[in-house]
């Protein structure tokens, strides 16, 4: 190993969106959750963290640049995700029949670019932990499965466990102190069910006034509301989306995924201080679902809101001219329908009464929409930033 040897490995990690939510903690320490949740994973090709990582003994200390801007990379998250990874890259090395490059000693610069808004409620962190996690594990040529780093990648966000996977993915709370079955898992790749749609409509690309990780801890220790949906409604809707997912039934998809949204809200309004993550453009997004759905039917489109004002709207490819047409009428000016999705959707010439209601705060109020999909997980590149 000479003096100048930089390694390297790059991956691009997804962003998930959960239709059932992770809020509060039961050890804040190893991040580990009080609820299960459930999300899905959104295509690369619209929303994803870029990662490289290397390692040189020419570098003089661990560093991380995120979007061009140096960030501390000393924090207890960050640090137990390195120390779990080096533990088993140690490990490798001391147990090899052959000699290998002892990378765990060596210094790591790890480079990071979002190609999306960073802290506004679109789960950065998710796909940022999990981008950094397994583009390490893929330096240090760890045999470890997507399973095993998630346990890792949780301690850094709790959400990152699910973006290690693909398709529709489940988090186990899990019961042990030590958090070693607190993982998340795959319920059905995004092959099961490709029809799967996303439309973000981004309210405010601003970080949040309350960050996730204080938030959801006001919450456990003030709201009253807070015990009977951790223990109680919670493990209900898991079961019954994990089974609505099995069986491609976007109804019950739909009807569980804004129940859950709007008892996550409640929660955090029934915090003391009341926590308002979502404003007056998020509401008008959910009366033009609700207005769409009222005119349908049938549930044909799905809100939910993480914690922040961006509305996440899920509907299947066979309503996208119903649902996407709607709100490329009413915001068509906006940034984000240029591309070849957006060009794909004909809006709509005339709109209903209920979604008229709506649409001038919600004109007036979003500043770009994004156009996704149900998508895969971490996908190893030789694109490097370093």
């Amino acid at each position: 190993m000479t003096e100048h040897n930089v390694y390297r490995s790059s991956t691009y990690a997804p962003v998930n969106i959960a239709v059932i939510k992770y809020w509060g903690k039961r050890d804040p320490t190893l991040n580990l959750p009080t609820n299960s949740s459930l999300s899905v994973t959104l295509s690369q090709s619209d929303l994803r963290t870029h990662t490289t990582a290397t390692c040189s003994a020419s570098y003089t200390s661990d560093s991380l640049l995120l979007n061009g801007k140096d960030q501390d990379i000393s924090t207890a998250r960050t640090q137990a995700c390195l120390r779990e990874l080096r533990t088993l890259r140690r490990k490798l090395e001391s147990e090899s029949s052959h000699p290998l490059p002892e990378l765990s000693s060596l210094p790591l610069k790890i480079v990071s670019e979002n190609n999306f808004p960073t802290a506004a409620g679109l789960a950065s962190s998710a796909a940022g932990f999990a981008a950094l996690v397994r583009a390490i594990a893929d330096l240090y040529e760890l045999p470890a499965s997507p399973t095993e780093l998630s346990r890792i990648a949780r301690q850094g966000s709790g959400s990152a466990c699910r973006s290690l996977f693909g398709g529709y993915v489940a988090w186990n709370k899990g019961e042990k102190d030590d958090g070693s079955d607190s993982v998340a898992y795959e319920v059905a790749p995004a092959s099961h069910w490709p029809d799967m749609r996303a439309l973000v409509l981004v309210a405010s690309a601003e970080k949040k006034d309350v960050s996730s990780t204080s938030g959801m801890q006001t919450t456990v220790k003030t709201s009253s509301l807070f015990p009977a949906r951790a223990e109680q409604v919670v493990p209900k809707r898991m079961k019954e989306m994990e089974k609505a997912i099995r069986e491609k039934d976007f109804e019950t998809f739909g009807r569980i995924t804004m129940a859950e949204s709007n008892s996550f809200h409640a929660t955090c309004l029934d915090t003391s201080p009341p926590i308002f993550y979502m404003n007056d453009t998020s509401r008008a997004a959910i009366r033009v679902v609700e207005s769409l759905n009222q005119a349908a039917g049938k549930v044909v489109a799905a809100y939910t809101f993480d914690a922040g004002p961006n509305a996440v709207i899920y509907y299947l490819a066979e309503n996208e001219a119903e649902v996407a047409g709607t709100f490329k009428c009413i915001l068509g000016k906006k940034e984000g329908w240029e591309g070849q999705k957006g060009k794909a959707v004909t809006a709509k010439k005339a709109l209903n009464e209920g979604v008229k209601v709506a649409a001038e705060t919600l004109m007036g109020g979003i500043s770009r929409v994004i156009l996704t999909a149900v998508g895969n997980g971490p996908m190893r590149s030789e694109e490097h930033l370093v």
